[in-house]
């Protein structure tokens, strides 16, 4: 195959290097930075694309992250590919945060006690403990979808707990701070997306001025009687 690796990577690799990828977050995040800066878009509509990304961040559809983030660009008439990159917003080194508030924020929006529903003695929404009832969830689920074909019993009760006490307070708590976060990176995106674009513009006129130049220069030595 032609896209194929040529170095097959072991599995620890794999997962080392989505936590920490070549190069480090930092690289990683100079990347992002320089594609969103280089899509031929305006900076409103980019930026739009950046807002979509950042909040679906704060959202629990994970593994579902570039799909909600490409329908709300859609609807928000962005850029579908600016909020695909803007999904790195959510990353191993900021799940954690975000996961916390969302979970805080949904909590206290609806009246609940985390610390009852098994969340930590300190903090409620601990983030291990959230990522535990998602695997959970995910094993009920393909529990029950074997069950279609084997006949056996199915039982939807942990995937309701699941939503009640997690899903949904989740959902719920990360409209607030992904709107906050979506917005403060949307306006400081449009003036520095503009601020690059308009020095690439310059810079691309200059070296097509430049070579504009030199092809009148050879234009009239040519002309010249021997």
């Amino acid at each position: 195959m032609v896209f194929k690796r040529r170095d097959k990577r072991p599995i620890w690799r794999i997962v080392f290097e989505f936590f920490w990828p070549r190069g480090g977050w930092g690289r990683a995040a100079r990347y992002v930075k320089h594609r969103l800066h280089r899509l031929p878009d305006s900076p409103e509509k980019i930026a739009r694309g950046i807002f979509a990304g950042v909040f679906t961040t704060f959202t629990p559809f994970y593994g579902m992250h570039f799909v909600v983030a490409a329908i709300l660009s859609t609807l928000m008439r962005g850029n579908v590919l600016a909020s695909l990159l803007a999904t790195f917003f959510g990353n191993p080194l900021t799940y954690v945060p975000i996961v916390m508030t969302s979970m805080q924020t949904g909590y206290w929006m609806l009246g609940m006690d985390g610390r009852q529903l098994g969340f930590g003695r300190h903090a409620e929404g601990d983030p291990a403990t959230v990522g535990e009832r998602f695997l959970q969830a995910g094993d009920a689920f393909w529990d029950n979808f074997r069950a279609l074909f084997t006949g056996a019993k199915m039982d939807w009760s942990d995937l309701s707990v699941f939503y009640d006490e997690v899903f949904y307070p989740f959902m719920i708590g990360g409209i607030v701070p992904g709107i906050i976060a979506g917005a403060i990176c949307y306006y400081i995106s449009v003036p520095l997306i503009r601020a690059y674009q308009n020095r690439r513009k310059g810079a691309l006129k200059a070296k097509l001025d430049g070579l504009a130049k030199k092809a009148h220069l050879k234009a009239d030595d040519r002309s010249k009687p021997d």
